[in-house]
């Protein structure tokens, strides 16, 4: 499972999506991508796989990131999100 999570302007909690391949989560992230470089304000209506009742609407310049990462088997176990800075 792959999670893409959004982070908005003035949010301190982050918007996740899951996909289940990772052509799937590629796509979703260039998507987003592409409307934040694109200079003016785009509604973004995001999906996820995992819960397919959960549905997410969010304006691209109130994004300040997004981040791609593999949720599944031992990537995700025991590691907190975001990334690791500094060297184990």
């Amino acid at each position: 499972m792959f999670s893409i999570d959004v982070t908005l302007k003035y949010s301190p909690i982050p918007v996740s999506v899951q996909r289940k391949e990772v052509e799937d989560a590629e796509g979703v992230y260039q998507q987003i991508l592409k409307a934040m470089g694109g200079g003016s304000s785009e509604l973004i209506e995001l999906t996820c796989e995992k819960q397919t009742s959960k549905k997410v609407a969010i304006f691209s310049d109130q994004i300040s990131a997004v981040i791609l990462s593999d949720k599944s088997g031992a990537a995700a176990a025991g590691r907190a999100p975001g990334f690791l800075i500094g060297s184990e």
